[in-house]
């Protein structure tokens, strides 16, 4: 492989784009918004103006934008500079009934299409060391390895079936927002009861109630620095597909839903942008008006 087109340069693609130009890999990247592109130009990326123009003669494209609607609708923009058999790693959390209209756009251009979701926020994608959950045809695998090897520390292969990383996917994610939503919790009691949360982190420290996932989210909310690795925003998303993917399968998820309730609200107070960990002032009543 020696091209790879890159549509959507948020967070996650950007720090992707950047990984493949050390690669050197030569790297074509696409954004909505320019200017978000514009700073990769630094790392050896072209900023095409359209996304017909980003994967025209590309030997594998790379969307990683914010759901299934907005990546079906770069891809449709790009459909005249696609060719057939380019290798489509689609890194988008699209949920169970986002993924079928984007395989069955990758059907109808003749396009090797492999479900890929990935594991990790800003700092493991900026050092390369995602995990990448990926299912789709045999034939796709070798010619992304260059691509996936860049952007990851290892690939999960989980079958053929587009859609079967995009299930696992959904697990693994709420597993996060339940740590997340718990930690925020456990440190807004602690507020509420007057209790140092530092006496609560020395106490469980090294048991088996530890982890690292707590460890970061819990000094992100003691420091105010909630610069995103993964926005309110997206989180929102993830969660609805999470309980929606509950629904389908015919499995109540308490925890879940009452999680997306909770990042609304997050979102409501004005911290959309910031790091999920703001879930932690969901806890409390917004300032009175006036």
């Amino acid at each position: 492989m020696t091209s790879a087109a890159v549509l959507g340069t948020g967070i996650m693609g950007a720090a992707m784009a950047r990984n493949l130009c050390r690669a050197e890999i030569e790297v074509r990247v696409w954004n909505r918004t320019r200017a978000k592109a514009e700073p990769l130009e630094a790392a050896g990326a072209r900023v095409a103006d359209d996304p017909a123009d980003a994967v025209r003669g590309a030997d594998l494209v790379l969307t990683v934008l914010h759901d299934s609607a907005a990546t079906l609708s770069a891809m449709s923009a790009a459909g005249p500079g696609l060719a057939a058999g380019t290798v489509w790693l689609q890194c988008t959390t699209a949920g169970i009934e986002g993924l079928p209209p984007l395989a069955g756009f990758a059907r109808e251009h003749g396009l090797l299409f492999v479900d890929a979701p990935v594991l990790g926020t800003r700092a493991p994608a900026e050092a390369g060391q995602l995990t990448v959950l990926a299912a789709g045809p045999e034939a796709a695998r070798e010619p992304a390895a260059p691509a996936l090897d860049a952007v990851g520390a290892r690939t999960v292969w989980v079958g053929e079936e587009p859609g079967a990383a995009t299930r696992l996917k959904l697990v693994c994610n709420s597993w996060v927002l339940a740590l997340t939503h718990g930690t925020a919790e456990a440190l807004a009691l602690a507020a509420g009861l007057g209790v140092d949360p530092q006496d609560f982190l020395d106490t469980i420290e090294g048991g088996p109630l530890d982890n690292g996932y707590l460890r970061a989210k819990s000094a992100a909310i003691r420091s105010g620095e909630l610069d995103p690795s993964f926005s309110v925003d997206t989180a929102v998303k993830d969660a609805r597909l999470i309980v929606a993917a509950g629904d389908a399968a015919g499995v109540r998820l308490d925890v879940a839903e009452a999680g997306a309730e909770r990042l609304r609200r997050t979102s409501e107070l004005g911290r959309g942008g910031q790091d999920m960990a703001a879930s932690y002032w969901a806890s409390f009543p917004p300032p009175a008006a006036g």
